[in-house]
Protein backbone atom coordinates (compact mmCIF):
# COMPACT_ATOMS: atom_id res chain seq x y z
CA UNK A 1 0.00 0.00 0.00
CA UNK A 2 1.37 3.41 -1.03
CA UNK A 3 -0.01 6.51 0.70
CA UNK A 4 0.62 9.98 -0.73
CA UNK A 5 -0.42 13.20 1.01
CA UNK A 6 -0.55 16.78 -0.21
CA UNK A 7 -1.13 19.69 2.13
CA UNK A 8 -3.01 22.52 0.46
CA UNK A 9 -2.63 25.24 -0.61
CA UNK A 10 1.18 24.84 -0.69
CA UNK A 11 0.86 21.66 -2.80
CA UNK A 12 3.77 19.71 -1.33
CA UNK A 13 3.32 16.00 -2.08
CA UNK A 14 4.81 13.59 0.44
CA UNK A 15 4.57 9.87 1.16
CA UNK A 16 3.86 8.20 4.44
CA UNK A 17 2.17 5.22 6.04
CA UNK A 18 -1.44 4.52 6.95
CA UNK A 19 -1.09 5.68 10.55
CA UNK A 20 0.27 9.07 9.47
CA UNK A 21 -2.53 9.42 6.91
CA UNK A 22 -5.09 8.58 9.63
CA UNK A 23 -3.69 11.23 11.94
CA UNK A 24 -3.60 13.93 9.28
CA UNK A 25 -7.10 13.09 8.06
CA UNK A 26 -8.34 13.72 11.60
CA UNK A 27 -6.50 17.01 12.13
CA UNK A 28 -5.49 18.73 8.87
CA UNK A 29 -7.85 21.50 7.66
CA UNK A 30 -7.13 21.15 3.91
CA UNK A 31 -5.62 17.88 2.71
CA UNK A 32 -5.43 15.57 -0.27
CA UNK A 33 -4.67 11.90 0.40
CA UNK A 34 -4.16 9.21 -2.24
CA UNK A 35 -3.99 5.51 -1.37
CA UNK A 36 -2.66 3.07 -3.96
CA UNK A 37 -3.62 -0.49 -3.17
CA UNK A 38 -2.01 -3.53 -4.77
CA UNK A 39 -3.66 -5.02 -7.83
CA UNK A 40 -4.42 -8.18 -5.85
CA UNK A 41 -5.32 -8.29 -2.17
CA UNK A 42 -2.26 -9.27 -0.17
CA UNK A 43 -4.27 -9.78 3.01
CA UNK A 44 -7.95 -10.24 2.17
CA UNK A 45 -8.78 -11.12 5.80
CA UNK A 46 -7.26 -7.92 7.21
CA UNK A 47 -9.17 -4.88 8.51
CA UNK A 48 -11.01 -2.81 5.89
CA UNK A 49 -9.45 0.38 4.64
CA UNK A 50 -12.03 2.63 6.30
CA UNK A 51 -11.00 1.26 9.69
CA UNK A 52 -7.30 1.71 8.96
CA UNK A 53 -7.93 5.35 8.06
CA UNK A 54 -10.36 5.99 10.93
CA UNK A 55 -13.32 6.62 8.61
CA UNK A 56 -15.82 4.10 9.97
CA UNK A 57 -18.38 6.85 10.52
CA UNK A 58 -18.16 8.09 6.93
CA UNK A 59 -20.64 5.46 5.71
CA UNK A 60 -18.42 4.09 2.94
CA UNK A 61 -17.70 0.45 3.86
CA UNK A 62 -17.04 -0.28 0.16
CA UNK A 63 -14.06 2.10 0.01
CA UNK A 64 -11.10 0.33 -1.60
CA UNK A 65 -12.99 -2.86 -2.40
CA UNK A 66 -12.62 -4.44 -5.82
CA UNK A 67 -15.25 -4.51 -8.57
CA UNK A 68 -17.36 -1.69 -7.16
CA UNK A 69 -19.85 -0.30 -9.66
CA UNK A 70 -19.83 3.46 -10.46
CA UNK A 71 -21.62 5.49 -7.83
CA UNK A 72 -22.14 9.02 -6.55
CA UNK A 73 -23.56 9.41 -3.05
CA UNK A 74 -24.11 12.45 -0.85
CA UNK A 75 -23.79 11.47 2.81
CA UNK A 76 -24.47 14.40 5.11
CA UNK A 77 -21.64 16.91 4.67
CA UNK A 78 -19.55 14.47 2.62
CA UNK A 79 -19.81 12.79 -0.76
CA UNK A 80 -18.49 9.50 -2.08
CA UNK A 81 -17.84 8.51 -5.68
CA UNK A 82 -16.58 5.60 -7.72
CA UNK A 83 -15.19 7.46 -10.73
CA UNK A 84 -14.24 5.68 -13.98
CA UNK A 85 -11.27 7.01 -15.93
CA UNK A 86 -9.55 5.85 -19.11
CA UNK A 87 -6.00 4.69 -18.47
CA UNK A 88 -4.33 3.49 -21.65
CA UNK A 89 -6.44 0.73 -23.17
CA UNK A 90 -8.49 0.05 -20.05
CA UNK A 91 -10.85 1.80 -17.67
CA UNK A 92 -9.85 2.12 -14.01
CA UNK A 93 -12.17 3.06 -11.17
CA UNK A 94 -11.02 5.50 -8.51
CA UNK A 95 -12.84 5.61 -5.17
CA UNK A 96 -13.26 9.16 -3.87
CA UNK A 97 -14.38 10.51 -0.50
CA UNK A 98 -14.65 14.26 0.00
CA UNK A 99 -15.51 16.30 3.09
CA UNK A 100 -15.08 19.96 3.97
CA UNK A 101 -11.54 19.21 5.17
CA UNK A 102 -10.03 16.61 2.86
CA UNK A 103 -10.22 14.75 -0.44
CA UNK A 104 -9.35 11.05 -0.31
CA UNK A 105 -8.79 8.87 -3.39
CA UNK A 106 -8.25 5.11 -3.43
CA UNK A 107 -7.33 2.97 -6.42
CA UNK A 108 -5.67 -0.35 -7.23
CA UNK A 109 -2.40 -0.13 -9.08
CA UNK A 110 -0.97 3.07 -10.61
CA UNK A 111 -3.55 5.55 -11.91
CA UNK A 112 -2.58 8.16 -14.47
CA UNK A 113 -5.62 10.19 -13.44
CA UNK A 114 -4.15 10.84 -9.98
CA UNK A 115 -0.77 11.91 -11.41
CA UNK A 116 -2.47 14.39 -13.73
CA UNK A 117 -4.69 15.78 -10.98
CA UNK A 118 -1.89 16.23 -8.47
CA UNK A 119 0.08 18.08 -11.15
CA UNK A 120 -2.89 20.45 -11.63
CA UNK A 121 -3.47 21.22 -7.95
CA UNK A 122 -0.51 23.63 -7.49
CA UNK A 123 -1.32 25.35 -10.80
CA UNK A 124 -5.09 25.65 -10.31
CA UNK A 125 -4.90 26.53 -6.61
CA UNK A 126 -8.31 25.11 -5.57
CA UNK A 127 -9.66 27.02 -2.57
CA UNK A 128 -11.20 24.01 -0.81
CA UNK A 129 -11.62 20.26 -0.99
CA UNK A 130 -14.83 20.51 -3.06
CA UNK A 131 -12.98 22.48 -5.73
CA UNK A 132 -10.30 19.76 -5.68
CA UNK A 133 -13.04 17.17 -6.18
CA UNK A 134 -14.38 18.88 -9.30
CA UNK A 135 -10.84 19.19 -10.69
CA UNK A 136 -10.56 15.42 -10.32
CA UNK A 137 -13.99 14.79 -11.86
CA UNK A 138 -13.21 17.10 -14.78
CA UNK A 139 -9.89 15.35 -15.36
CA UNK A 140 -11.67 11.99 -15.37
CA UNK A 141 -14.06 13.33 -18.03
CA UNK A 142 -11.06 14.62 -19.97
CA UNK A 143 -9.58 11.12 -20.15
CA UNK A 144 -12.78 9.98 -21.86
CA UNK A 145 -12.75 12.96 -24.18
CA UNK A 146 -9.16 12.31 -25.26
CA UNK A 147 -9.86 8.62 -25.85
CA UNK A 148 -13.02 9.38 -27.85
CA UNK A 149 -11.35 12.05 -30.01
CA UNK A 150 -8.33 9.86 -30.72
CA UNK A 151 -10.55 6.92 -31.72
CA UNK A 152 -12.73 9.21 -33.87
CA UNK A 153 -9.68 10.46 -35.77
CA UNK A 154 -8.56 6.87 -36.33
CA UNK A 155 -11.98 5.95 -37.71
CA UNK A 156 -11.89 8.89 -40.12
CA UNK A 157 -8.38 7.97 -41.29
CA UNK A 158 -9.46 4.36 -41.83
CA UNK A 159 -12.56 5.43 -43.75
CA UNK A 160 -10.43 7.62 -46.01
CA UNK A 161 -7.88 4.83 -46.54
CA UNK A 162 -10.48 2.20 -47.41
CA UNK A 163 -11.80 4.36 -50.26
CA UNK A 164 -8.30 4.33 -51.72
CA UNK A 165 -7.51 0.66 -51.09
CA UNK A 166 -9.39 -1.95 -49.13
CA UNK A 167 -7.47 -4.36 -46.93
CA UNK A 168 -8.66 -7.02 -44.45
CA UNK A 169 -6.71 -5.33 -41.65
CA UNK A 170 -8.98 -2.30 -41.90
CA UNK A 171 -11.97 -4.38 -40.86
CA UNK A 172 -10.09 -5.65 -37.81
CA UNK A 173 -9.09 -2.12 -36.80
CA UNK A 174 -12.67 -0.90 -37.26
CA UNK A 175 -13.89 -3.72 -35.03
CA UNK A 176 -11.37 -2.75 -32.36
CA UNK A 177 -12.41 0.91 -32.51
CA UNK A 178 -16.06 -0.07 -32.33
CA UNK A 179 -15.35 -2.10 -29.20
CA UNK A 180 -13.49 0.91 -27.78
CA UNK A 181 -16.53 3.12 -28.38
CA UNK A 182 -18.78 0.54 -26.71
CA UNK A 183 -16.42 0.32 -23.72
CA UNK A 184 -16.34 4.10 -23.28
CA UNK A 185 -20.11 4.40 -23.50
CA UNK A 186 -20.78 1.37 -21.31
CA UNK A 187 -18.50 2.54 -18.50
CA UNK A 188 -19.28 6.28 -18.56
CA UNK A 189 -23.07 6.33 -18.99
CA UNK A 190 -24.03 4.60 -15.68
CA UNK A 191 -21.64 6.82 -13.71
CA UNK A 192 -22.80 9.98 -15.49
CA UNK A 193 -26.44 9.19 -14.77
CA UNK A 194 -25.98 8.55 -11.03
CA UNK A 195 -23.57 11.48 -10.64
CA UNK A 196 -25.90 13.89 -12.43
CA UNK A 197 -28.86 12.76 -10.33
CA UNK A 198 -26.90 13.09 -7.10
CA UNK A 199 -25.37 16.50 -7.73
CA UNK A 200 -28.66 17.82 -9.12
CA UNK A 201 -30.42 16.97 -5.87
CA UNK A 202 -27.64 18.71 -3.92
CA UNK A 203 -27.70 21.83 -6.08
CA UNK A 204 -31.46 22.15 -5.57
CA UNK A 205 -30.92 22.56 -1.82
CA UNK A 206 -31.40 26.18 -0.81
CA UNK A 207 -28.25 26.24 1.29
CA UNK A 208 -25.96 25.19 -1.55
CA UNK A 209 -23.28 27.80 -2.28
CA UNK A 210 -23.44 29.64 -5.58
CA UNK A 211 -19.73 29.08 -6.29
CA UNK A 212 -20.14 25.34 -5.93
CA UNK A 213 -23.31 25.46 -7.99
CA UNK A 214 -21.25 26.94 -10.81
CA UNK A 215 -18.76 24.06 -10.50
CA UNK A 216 -21.64 21.57 -10.69
CA UNK A 217 -23.09 23.21 -13.79
CA UNK A 218 -19.71 23.23 -15.53
CA UNK A 219 -19.19 19.58 -14.65
CA UNK A 220 -22.63 18.59 -15.98
CA UNK A 221 -21.99 20.49 -19.20
CA UNK A 222 -18.61 18.76 -19.61
CA UNK A 223 -20.13 15.35 -18.96
CA UNK A 224 -22.86 15.89 -21.57
CA UNK A 225 -20.28 17.03 -24.14
CA UNK A 226 -18.11 13.99 -23.51
CA UNK A 227 -21.11 11.68 -23.90
CA UNK A 228 -21.91 13.45 -27.17
CA UNK A 229 -18.32 12.84 -28.35
CA UNK A 230 -18.60 9.14 -27.53
CA UNK A 231 -21.94 8.84 -29.32
CA UNK A 232 -20.40 10.60 -32.32
CA UNK A 233 -17.61 8.01 -32.24
CA UNK A 234 -20.15 5.19 -32.20
CA UNK A 235 -22.02 6.70 -35.14
CA UNK A 236 -18.79 7.18 -37.11
CA UNK A 237 -17.77 3.58 -36.47
CA UNK A 238 -21.16 2.33 -37.69
CA UNK A 239 -20.91 4.55 -40.77
CA UNK A 240 -17.40 3.27 -41.52
CA UNK A 241 -18.62 -0.33 -41.28
CA UNK A 242 -21.43 0.52 -43.68
CA UNK A 243 -18.99 2.14 -46.10
CA UNK A 244 -16.70 -0.87 -45.99
CA UNK A 245 -19.62 -3.23 -46.64
CA UNK A 246 -20.82 -1.07 -49.55
CA UNK A 247 -17.37 -1.04 -51.13
CA UNK A 248 -17.03 -4.81 -50.79
CA UNK A 249 -20.50 -5.27 -52.26
CA UNK A 250 -19.52 -3.05 -55.19
CA UNK A 251 -16.44 -5.18 -55.86
CA UNK A 252 -18.52 -8.35 -55.67
CA UNK A 253 -21.08 -6.90 -58.09
CA UNK A 254 -18.29 -6.15 -60.55
CA UNK A 255 -17.01 -9.72 -60.33
CA UNK A 256 -20.54 -11.07 -60.79
CA UNK A 257 -21.04 -8.87 -63.84
CA UNK A 258 -17.86 -10.15 -65.45
CA UNK A 259 -18.84 -13.74 -64.73
CA UNK A 260 -22.27 -13.06 -66.26
CA UNK A 261 -20.66 -11.68 -69.42
CA UNK A 262 -18.36 -14.69 -69.74
CA UNK A 263 -21.31 -17.01 -69.19
CA UNK A 264 -23.29 -15.16 -71.85
CA UNK A 265 -20.47 -15.56 -74.37
CA UNK A 266 -19.96 -19.26 -73.78
CA UNK A 267 -23.60 -20.27 -73.31
CA UNK A 268 -24.29 -20.64 -77.08
CA UNK A 269 -21.01 -22.53 -77.47
CA UNK A 270 -22.04 -24.90 -74.70
CA UNK A 271 -25.41 -25.43 -76.39
CA UNK A 272 -23.79 -26.21 -79.74
CA UNK A 273 -21.31 -28.68 -78.31
CA UNK A 274 -24.07 -30.38 -76.34
CA UNK A 275 -26.43 -30.48 -79.30
CA UNK A 276 -23.94 -31.89 -81.79
CA UNK A 277 -22.68 -34.35 -79.22
CA UNK A 278 -25.98 -36.19 -79.25
CA UNK A 279 -26.19 -39.54 -81.05
CA UNK A 280 -29.06 -38.75 -83.41
CA UNK A 281 -29.17 -40.87 -86.57
CA UNK A 282 -29.11 -37.78 -88.79
CA UNK A 283 -26.03 -36.39 -87.05
CA UNK A 284 -24.14 -39.67 -87.20
CA UNK A 285 -25.22 -40.83 -90.69
CA UNK A 286 -25.57 -37.67 -92.80
CA UNK A 287 -23.10 -35.09 -91.40
CA UNK A 288 -19.92 -36.95 -92.27
CA UNK A 289 -17.95 -34.62 -94.58
CA UNK A 290 -15.04 -32.50 -93.39
CA UNK A 291 -16.66 -29.27 -94.75
CA UNK A 292 -19.81 -29.84 -92.75
CA UNK A 293 -17.71 -30.48 -89.64
CA UNK A 294 -15.81 -27.18 -89.99
CA UNK A 295 -18.99 -25.29 -90.82
CA UNK A 296 -21.07 -26.57 -87.91
CA UNK A 297 -18.44 -27.34 -85.26
CA UNK A 298 -16.29 -24.24 -85.78
CA UNK A 299 -18.19 -21.82 -87.98
CA UNK A 300 -21.29 -21.61 -85.81
CA UNK A 301 -19.22 -21.13 -82.67
CA UNK A 302 -17.16 -18.33 -84.24
CA UNK A 303 -20.39 -16.74 -85.50
CA UNK A 304 -21.97 -16.84 -82.06
CA UNK A 305 -18.79 -15.48 -80.47
CA UNK A 306 -18.64 -12.55 -82.89
CA UNK A 307 -22.34 -11.85 -82.32
CA UNK A 308 -21.82 -11.81 -78.54
CA UNK A 309 -18.84 -9.45 -78.82
CA UNK A 310 -20.85 -7.15 -81.08
CA UNK A 311 -23.68 -7.02 -78.56
CA UNK A 312 -21.22 -6.22 -75.75
CA UNK A 313 -19.73 -3.44 -77.85
CA UNK A 314 -23.08 -1.94 -78.80
CA UNK A 315 -24.39 -1.97 -75.22
CA UNK A 316 -21.14 -0.49 -73.78
CA UNK A 317 -20.92 -3.37 -71.29
CA UNK A 318 -17.34 -4.11 -72.31
CA UNK A 319 -16.31 -0.50 -71.80
CA UNK A 320 -17.87 -0.38 -68.35
CA UNK A 321 -16.10 -3.58 -67.36
CA UNK A 322 -12.79 -2.14 -68.52
CA UNK A 323 -13.43 1.02 -66.51
CA UNK A 324 -14.15 -1.09 -63.42
CA UNK A 325 -10.88 -2.92 -63.94
CA UNK A 326 -9.06 0.39 -64.25
CA UNK A 327 -10.58 1.59 -60.97
CA UNK A 328 -9.41 -1.56 -59.22
CA UNK A 329 -5.91 -1.13 -60.64
CA UNK A 330 -5.84 2.50 -59.39
CA UNK A 331 -6.79 1.28 -55.89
Amino acid sequence: MIVSMMSMPDGALTRGDVSEARERLATSPFLFVDVQLPEEDEAPDGPPLVRLLGLEAAGVPWLGQKDESPRAEVIGDSAAFVVPAVDGDEVRHVHVLVTERFLLTVHRGPATLIWDVTARFPLEGPPDSVAMLFLLLDEAMETYRRAAVQALLEVEDLEDAMFRRREPEQLYRLSRLRRTAALLHHTLLPYHRVAEESVTRRVMNRGFQEERGQLVREYRRTGNLVLADIESLQESARRAFGSYSSLVSGDQNGVINRLAVVSTIFLPLTFLTGFFGMNFAYLTDELESRAVFWLLAVGLQVLFLLAALYVLHRTNLWRRLREDDSDLDDD
